[in-house]
Order: C-alpha cells, then sequence, then structure tokens
C-alpha cells in the first residue's frame, strides 16, 4: 500500500514539475513585436471597386427562390390583419422581397420604409410622417373633428417622442386605416439601443400601425423581452433565406479588410474624446486649434501647450497635462515626433478637414 502511495506522489510531482516548466519555457519565449496596425490594408475605395468588378452567380437561382415566397404573400397579409407582425430572417438580402411584398399585398395600405442599415436613424422623423399620413387618412374620411385631435394643432415638429407616440396610438379612424410600417434590417447601427427598440415595440402595438421587419444578425432576439415580443411586435418569424447579395445593406458598412479611411478616423477619435472628461477635451481643443492655425510649424511644444492651458485654467500643473497626454498617446489621439531644433512636439495625426470635423463634433 505504501509502495502505491509513494508511486502515485511521485506522479503527481513529475506532473506538476512538467506543467511548471512548459509555463516557464512558455514565459521565456521571445514575444513577438508585429501589430495590427501594421498590417498594409487596402484602401476602402479600391477595395469597394473590386468587389464591385465581382460577377454575380446564381442569379437565376436566386430570383426563382424570391419568387417562390409569393405563395405566402396571402398568409403574411392575414397574418398583419389578426394583428401580428412579421419578422423575416435567413441567409441573403430580403429587401427585394419585402418590398415586392408590399408593391404587391399592401397596395391598400399606406407603407412607410425605414432603412435600418443606415448608420443614422432620425425616429423622431419617422414618427411625425406617420402623424401625417394617419391625420392624412382620417381628414379624408372625415371621421374625426379637429376637437377630437388636440395635439394635431400643435406643429408635429415641437412634439416630443412621447406625444408622437400617444397620438398614434390613441387616433380614431376606421377600422381599415393602417399604416405598414417596413424596417430593412431592424437590428441595423441606428436602432441597436434598447432606447430605440423599446421605441419601435410601442410603434408596433399601435391600433393603427403593423410592422413587417426583416433581422441578419444572429444575436437579433436580444434585443428584445418577452413582453416585447409576445405584447407589443406580436411576431410571426418566416425563415426565407434568399442567398441575395446584401448590395445596398453593405455599402453603408466599412469593409473589414480595408483601413477606414478619414471618415473612420474622425469617428472614432470623436468616440474616444466623447469619453474622455471635458478638461481633457478641452485641452485637445487647444492643441487642434494651434495645430490648424499653424500648419508648417510640425507640432506644438510641451511647454506651449502647458502654457497655453494654464492660461486657460485647464490644468493646474505639468502633472495633470502629462496624464492628459498619456491618455491621448495611449488612444493614439496625439503622436511626437522630433523638431529640427531637437525638441519634441506634439501633434494629432490627421488631417486639417478631418481634424476640423471632430472638433465640431465635440465642440
Amino acid at each position: 500500500m505504501d509502495m502505491e502511495d509513494d508511486d502515485m506522489e511521485e506522479e503527481e510531482f513529475e506532473f506538476s514539475r512538467d506543467y511548471f516548466l512548459a509555463k516557464e519555457s512558455g514565459s521565456s519565449r521571445k514575444k513577438s513585436t508585429h501589430k495590427l496596425t501594421d498590417i498594409d490594408l487596402v484602401d476602402e475605395q479600391e477595395l469597394r471597386e473590386a468587389v464591385s468588378q465581382i460577377e454575380p452567380k446564381h442569379q437565376n437561382e436566386i430570383l426563382t427562390l424570391i419568387d417562390s415566397y409569393r405563395k405566402f404573400y396571402p398568409e403574411w397579409l392575414l397574418a398583419l390583419r389578426c394583428g401580428f407582425g412579421l419578422l423575416m430572417y435567413g441567409f441573403g438580402s430580403k429587401k427585394a422581397m419585402i418590398e415586392d411584398f408590399a408593391s404587391t399585398a399592401l397596395t391598400e395600405y399606406s407603407v412607410l420604409v425605414i432603412n435600418g442599415y443606415l448608420h443614422t436613424i432620425n425616429l423622431k422623423q419617422v414618427l411625425i410622417a406617420l402623424a401625417e399620413i394617419l391625420l392624412d387618412q382620417v381628414k379624408t374620411r372625415r371621421k374625426v373633428s379637429s376637437r377630437d385631435l388636440p395635439k394635431s394643432q400643435q406643429p408635429l415638429n415641437s412634439q416630443s417622442i412621447e406625444d408622437l407616440l400617444s397620438f398614434l396610438d390613441e387616433v380614431e379612424t376606421e377600422n381599415n386605416c393602417f399604416v405598414c410600417v417596413i424596417i430593412h434590417n431592424i437590428d441595423g447601427p441606428g436602432l441597436r439601443d434598447s432606447e430605440t427598440q423599446n421605441y419601435l415595440a410601442r410603434l408596433a402595438a399601435c391600433t393603427h400601425i403593423c410592422v413587417v421587419a426583416s433581422v441578419d444578425h444572429v444575436n437579433a432576439p436580444l434585443f428584445w423581452d418577452k413582453h416585447n415580443v409576445h405584447t407589443q411586435f406580436k411576431w410571426c418569424w418566416y425563415h426565407v433565406p434568399t442567398f441575395a447579395p446584401y448590395k445596398v445593406e453593405g455599402t453603408f458598412y466599412p469593409p473589414i479588410l480595408a483601413h477606414g479611411g478619414a471618415n473612420q478616423n474622425v469617428k472614432t477619435a470623436t468616440i474616444v474624446l466623447q469619453s474622455l472628461t471635458p478638461n481633457a477635451q478641452s485641452v485637445f481643443k487647444v492643441l487642434a486649434e494651434h495645430q490648424l492655425s499653424h500648419p508648417d510649424d510640425g507640432g506644438m511644444e510641451t511647454n506651449d501647450l502647458y502654457s497655453a492651458c494654464r492660461e486657460h485654467f485647464l490644468v493646474s500643473s505639468q502633472v495633470t497635462l502629462n496624464s492628459h497626454l498619456t491618455e491621448f498617446k495611449d488612444h493614439e489621439l496625439v503622436k511626437i515626433k522630433r523638431h529640427s531644433d531637437g525638441q519634441d512636439c506634439l501633434y494629432i495625426p490627421l488631417a486639417a478637414d478631418a481634424l476640423r470635423k471632430v472638433l465640431s463634433e465635440i465642440s
């Protein structure tokens, strides 16, 4: 028994020793100095031009597949009339298919389209457009007098989103008076925040509003809770893969294999600066304004920046300024280069136009 215990202890010791020796040899291995930023990526415009020249394949089969979904149009229309929303999912662009459904089966409805694949969407303008459509329908049928619509007497632009949603939910009109809202990519970048999704859910729950939407992101269902799905959107899920290329939708996404160019740099710099303190932003503005007004200087000396920031009461000591500069360097907002007289100068690695855009965004 003792011999067996000794053997087991020796095996465990050997295993432990091998483990730590492997860790030690692994940690002593020389680490690579390569960085992701060292990769020489192709220009975005060149990549887009190259992609546009790729000859599409299986076009006839894709058209046949999309055309085969027409037999479901009556079922989809019935679901809308019963108060459900339609959610289309599956690989491939569903834009052409949904628009064909709208132009073919929804001829008796007013239709409003939201392109969710855009990066910025003004939801209030969408609600104003819907309110105007319903108001026109109400006035045409003369079922609601002006005293029944107190909020509509105010300009729609002056109303809040809450007021507009209340109007869309409370307006009284004929039962067959509907507006169908088509949302291409309800999971798009301009609609992904929880506040917008909750507003869209409340919109879908309005009496005279029906929604047809598409999703492509695998995690799209995580946007909604049980109340959103079953009580407000009331989704009927339809698997309709089209295998059609995302030509329109992809136009608004920067290609992964291309460097972002000036617009992407502006967006990145703006996001980083907005996450910093107002004092840090003000220090950046001082450096940026100096760079714009002295384009031939090649940068601003640290002492000059400190003096300028002291005059504006932005920093109280060199230590405070250095902490801001460290943040800028870590995020690659500011770089250092040696001036001809041997002094280190700070400069922002952005073109003048891009720098002006960044300043306007954070002002």
